[in-house]
């Protein structure tokens, strides 16, 4: 449901279309977060970047089948069934998203850019983006990670005359084929790529800062909140969000244990730079590499989020659940503690709840509200 009045009042510009609520990100949140909001009967918006439906899924390598991924938890409303797992990740997770944006009339538009949310008129808050301005209630924030690739620096690194890629641009283990590669991180997608990469690569060599953990036996829901709750601690105390699997391990099953017996996933310790046909350790070590493939995570896209002045000094944005602690009029979802598929539709409906009551208030009390508990929380930190 989209409910927009055009709008011409503004101090020094058009003030944009009126809108009760902007979701950015057609994501797992951010459909979740429009399936709750078409719900609630708020006049609302999706603006999405990627040139079709599927959020970051659609851009995942073709070797990633759906029988590969951690788990697909269903979007609220309607389940995904019958998918066949040896279809690629994209392909089922895009025409599923496809078909829910369809049955619940989501109105989604891509692909927008959008360049920045700033301070509007009227305590609104005023969404600049490619496709014009918005001028709305409250924003959801569900822009993921997948356009922040994080590179490290290391010294050599531009003097390396072998090929360089991300995960985020990872083409699937055929392009690797008799090529020595360097392969670092510690994550998930590390290890993945590296026992697809083993099997047509000339050599692969595994590095990471620190020694991978390994975690055996089952993983429940009692471990799963411990886990959830430890990226949770960050993100309120305003501190960059850390992946949840930073903090449960990496789950040893039968393809990590063969790859671990036979060698492809025996770790070295980060080198200390890059020379022009391979990496360096200070020992005095060294590895010949065609390719270093930088499989080490992403970071939050929110610098759109900019203008509002939303981040602390730690670096990140402190959350109480889904609200920024600095503009209850924004929230965050698919960030830190909910960047998972059960914990985007959570935070997703929770989000909602919270908008729902801001606006009750009313435009002009909830930008009051907004800006007085922001002042207060400078003055006196959540847990004072």
């Amino acid at each position: 449901m989209t409910r927009e009045t055009p709008s011409t009042a503004s101090a020094g510009g058009d003030s944009g279309t009126e809108i009760d609520v902007v979701v950015v990100g057609a994501g797992q949140a951010g459909l979740s977060s429009a399936y709750h909001l078409t719900r609630a009967g708020l006049g609302h918006v999706v603006l999405d970047h990627a040139p079709g439906p599927g959020g970051a899924w659609q851009f995942r390598w073709p070797s990633l089948t759906y029988g590969k991924v951690h788990g697909m938890h269903a979007l609220p409303g309607m389940e995904l069934v019958d998918a066949d797992p040896l279809r690629p990740s994209s392909a089922v997770i895009g025409e599923y998203f496809t078909a829910y944006e369809r049955r619940f009339r989501l109105d989604v538009r891509r692909p927008v850019h959008v360049a920045a949310v700033r301070e509007g008129a009227g305590g609104r808050l005023r969404v600049e983006s490619s496709a014009g301005v918005w001028s709305a209630r409250a924003l959801v924030n569900a822009t993921g990670t997948w356009d922040r690739p994080f590179w490290p620096r290391y010294p050599g690194r531009e003097s390396f005359r072998g090929r360089q890629l991300h995960t985020a641009d990872y083409p699937g283990p055929q392009a690797f084929a008799g090529a020595r590669v360097v392969v670092v991180g510690g994550g998930t997608s590390a290890v993945q790529h590296l026992l697809e990469i083993a099997r047509v690569a000339a050599a692969t060599t595994w590095v990471t800062r620190r020694p991978p953990v390994f975690r055996d036996g089952t993983f429940g829901e009692a471990e799963g909140r411990a886990a959830v709750a430890l990226v949770e601690a960050r993100v309120r105390q305003g501190l960059p969000p850390q992946s949840v699997v930073s903090v449960t391990g990496l789950a040893l099953n039968e393809a990590v244990r063969d790859g671990i017996a036979s060698g492809v996933l025996d770790r070295r310790p980060m080198f200390e730079r890059i020379t022009p046909t391979g990496v360096a350790w200070a020992d005095g070590r060294q590895v010949e590499a065609d390719v270093i493939l930088w499989a080490t995570g992403f970071r939050a896209a929110v610098d759109h989020l900019a203008p509002l002045r939303l981040r602390e000094p730690g670096g990140g944005i402190r959350l109480d659940g889904t609200r920024a602690v600095r503009d209850e009029r924004v929230h965050l979802v698919g960030y830190g503690p909910s960047a998972s598929t059960i914990g985007a539709n959570r935070a997703g409906g929770a989000a909602v709840r919270e908008i729902r009551r801001l606006l009750a208030r009313g435009a002009e009390g909830g930008a009051a509200d907004s800006r007085n508990a922001a002042a207060q929380d400078v003055l006196e930190p959540a847990g004072a």
